[in-house]
């Protein structure tokens, strides 16, 4: 609300094209003859009822959209203009009823409280506004700076897991730090998402985000193979967390499907998909492998606890089964607001 009162500030709208006191004057104006048209169709039905009680709403909107200089100009002319038109004698400033001088300058006076008041308000509101600009001003540079910091820490934590991996002999422990790997940088491309600036706070973009992180499974762990990644994703903004979640999610069920699910041969496809109905959203990660294993991994094993983690930490429920063309894993999310 302070915000569309400060932008009815109309000298500050216009203050590029129009000096500050023609602008003025024009609020003044419009409100004046608008002022005018009211009182000549009140008039119509209630000859010379109330000849000063429709100025003050007038007076009002012109300060607050013009200033004290526009309220001011407005109450002058709008009070000249029932003194001359409409008490009698009408076409006169001449006062020939008993009590219409007091009343005059009561009005008037009564105008100038209703300016006074209005500009203190309109001050109030306009530093206001320009204390939540600079707040927030602040805060996007407290923003960049975390964002800054955050991204050096995930690079380094990164790089330090890549030496690491890469000193190492081809074995488990070297697929453990690629898999560490490849979670760090999940979380570090949810980050990036987050705080690209250009969306609602605290919403990550899930089709900018899914698509970064896809790109480098495909570069980092698929190409080798020519296995075919597809990416399917409506258009959403997501939490934090369950952007994050999701994404690491991804990350494991491509990670899992690129390990196990094509073995012996060279070539494959993963598909994922993120979609929605009226009340949830689905997250679909199939492939068109070996499918699952007969007896199912063990639920105690790191693998598995990650991606039932993972799809509790999004909020959601995950299922597994085998197809005719290969294993299919779906979690689905209650939609929650704005999503």
């Amino acid at each position: 609300m302070p915000n569309r009162l400060a932008e009815l500030d109309f000298p500050d709208r216009v203050g590029s094209r129009l000096p500050l006191p023609v602008s003025q004057a024009l609020v003044g104006i419009g409100c004046t003859a608008a002022s005018f048209g009211t009182r000549a169709l009140l008039d119509l039905l209630l000859p010379g009822a109330g000849p000063f009680a429709l100025i003050f709403p007038f007076v009002l909107i012109a300060t607050l959209v013009g200033r004290w200089q526009a309220g001011v100009l407005t109450m002058i002319l709008s009070a000249l203009f029932a003194w001359y038109f409409v008490l009698p004698v009408h076409g006169s400033f001449r006062l020939i009823v008993d009590g219409d001088g007091p009343r005059v300058i009561v009005n008037v006076l009564s105008g100038f409280a209703i300016v006074a008041l209005a500009e203190i308000f309109r001050r109030a509101v306009r530093r206001a506004v320009e204390q939540r600009e600079a707040d927030v001003a602040e805060r996007d540079l407290y923003l960049r700076e975390f964002d800054h910091r955050v991204r050096n820490n995930f690079a380094q934590v990164t790089a330090m897991l890549d030496m690491q991996r890469r000193q190492m002999e081809p074995g488990p422990a070297q697929e453990a730090l690629s898999e560490a790997l490849g979670r760090v940088d999940s979380i570090a491309r949810a980050h990036r998402a987050l705080y690209r600036g250009d969306g609602t706070p605290g919403r990550v973009e899930m089709a900018d985000y899914l698509n970064e992180l896809c790109e480098a499974l495909r570069t980092g762990l698929l190409e080798r193979r020519s296995i075919e990644l597809l990416l399917t994703v409506e258009p959403m903004r997501l939490e934090r967390d369950r952007a994050v979640a999701l994404g690491l999610l991804v990350n494991e069920l491509v990670t899992n499907a690129a390990k196990h699910a094509f073995p012996g041969r060279e070539s494959g496809k993963v598909q994922v998909e993120l979609t929605r109905t009226k009340d949830a959203l689905c997250l679909t990660v199939q492939d068109d492998g070996v499918g699952l294993p007969a007896e199912q991994p063990k639920p105690s094993s790191l693998g598995q606890r990650l991606i039932r983690a993972f799809a509790a930490q999004a909020g959601g429920t995950l299922e597994s089964k085998s197809t005719s063309g290969g294993a299919c894993f779906l979690c689905t999310l209650e939609r929650r607001d704005d999503e």
